[in-house]
């Protein structure tokens, strides 16, 4: 097996500049590099590449560092709406749970109140588990948590969901009794099979950007179901399968028009639009189509908002 060894700015910089990259100004180039670091940077090369190592010829620097800029404006983006739906859907659940089967840790931590599928009673037991944990980790830490224990000797389940992470409320709705689960979808309008998809994409996509990975071609690994979305949008198919909106970018834009508000959706719609457009007065070298098309939205994508 190889060994990567440490290499210095202008070995960096060479290296970028072997593979046809255009660097106009070294100086700024190697000040990117030290801030952003090299290897995310060059995680975006695949946008300019010509089908081998080499970027197409007459890309710069700009070009790749924009892509980059702009991966990381759509990830705060995203995160930002995805923080909004979570504490959407941890409100709507515990409200549920609290008015039918009390609030207290004796109520939501009751197995008994949750499925009864003999096949899913290893997971009910885990996701309990779960809670059990965030209650001893947080409960003298979390200022909520700690001013329900000092005061009252409980943390009601309104406010224990503030320190569950996506993935455990996501684990959590798939282990509820089914008329739980129908009196929450009901509320959005989807079926339990399809909010259980949309939950699992977010926590995925939300711990993207908690911890900034590259999200632009990321594919995650379950897909949301087939929608008016991909049908009006007109979206391609290969073997009868869409191209686009399925398990890329494009398939948390359809999530977010199922679970936010018209506004809110609206004004996300209006923010990715405004990057997509200063990132296309940056990249010369490729149609913005190619980009588009790499993070999984079709040409028509604005459209959407019009469904």
């Amino acid at each position: 097996m190889g060994t990567k060894i440490f290499k210095n700015l202008d070995e960096q910089l060479e290296i970028l500049k072997d593979k046809n990259l255009i660097v106009p100004d070294e100086e700024e180039a190697k000040s990117v590099l030290l801030r952003e670091n090299y290897f995310f940077i060059n995680g975006y090369r695949h946008l300019f590449t010509d089908g081998s190592r080499n970027f197409v010829e007459g890309t710069e620097f700009d070009e790749l560092y924009a892509t980059f800029l702009f991966d990381r404006r759509i990830r705060n983006i995203m995160f930002k709406y995805i923080l909004v739906i979570e504490n959407n859907i941890k409100s709507i659940i515990s409200y549920q749970l609290s008015k039918k089967y009390g609030f207290k840790e004796k109520d939501y931590l009751n197995a008994k109140n949750y499925t009864q599928d003999t096949l899913k009673a290893r997971q009910v037991k885990d996701v309990i588990n779960k809670m059990k944990r965030q209650i001893r980790k947080n409960g003298k830490q979390h200022s909520a948590t700690l001013h329900y224990t000092s005061n009252y000797g409980y943390i009601p389940m309104w406010v224990l969901v503030k320190v569950l992470s996506m993935g455990i409320v996501s684990e959590l709705y798939n282990i509820l009794k089914d008329e739980d689960k129908t009196a929450i979808n009901n509320y959005y309008g989807l079926e339990s099979e399809t909010m259980s998809i949309y939950l699992s994409i977010l926590s995925n996509y939300r711990n993207l950007c908690a911890h900034e990975d590259i999200i632009y071609d990321y594919r995650a690994q379950r897909q949301i179901p087939n929608n008016e979305v991909h049908e009006k949008l007109d979206i391609p198919t290969i073997d009868g399968e869409y191209l686009y909106g399925k398990n890329d970018l494009f398939s948390v834009i359809i999530i977010f028009s199922k679970l936010l508000k018209e506004r809110e959706f609206r004004d996300l719609v209006g923010e990715i639009g405004y990057e997509i457009d200063v990132l296309d007065g940056y990249v010369k070298t490729v149609p913005l189509d190619n980009v588009l098309n790499k993070i999984g939205f079709p040409s028509n994508w604005r459209d959407i908002q019009n469904i």
